[in-house]
């Protein structure tokens, strides 16, 4: 597991869908996920024949949008002083589509890329790949909320 996930969102298995950073850039975040067989819902998503839930591609691709927006912030409050946390939390779901399915044993590339902000909303729109060709994408809006203050130790 890439320690850099850890040291950007909050998320840990088992609902961490980015096994890997593959680049952050100005405008877009590329991660990569291996789908691995073991996992526990593969036994209930139709049995016999599994696929991975679309709402999990949906969540890989939030993770990597997240990940993108802690470091573009990072970025943007390098030398400012006491600037306030911010968590990246979903705050819109948009024109989801799915082409093809995700089966266990793949390996998806996800990317996450920046369109426009509108106060604290981050307007995003991603996609997930497998062997290059789109297995999904979807428009996203991410808002970023203070985190509280933490307690004095």
């Amino acid at each position: 597991m890439d320690s850099r996930i850890y040291q950007t969102i909050p998320h840990r298995p088992p609902f961490l869908f980015v096994d890997e950073i593959i680049e952050v850039t100005e405008t877009q975040a590329r991660a990569r996920r291996f789908i691995d067989p073991q996992e526990a819902y593969f036994a209930g998503h139709y049995p016999g024949n599994p696929i991975m839930p679309g709402v999990l591609l949906c969540e890989a691709v939030f993770q990597t949008a997240a990940v993108y927006m802690t470091e573009r912030l990072q970025r943007e409050a390098a030398g400012e002083s006491q600037t306030a946390q911010r968590t990246p939390v979903l705050a819109r779901i948009q024109d989801a589509r799915f082409k093809s399915l995700v089966k266990p044993g793949d390996t998806v590339d996800i990317e996450a890329t920046y369109k426009e902000a509108i106060g604290q909303f981050h307007f995003m729109k991603g996609r997930i790949l497998r062997e290059g060709k789109m297995v999904m994408s979807v428009e996203f809006a991410l808002a970023m909320v203070a985190e509280p203050p933490k307690a004095a130790q």
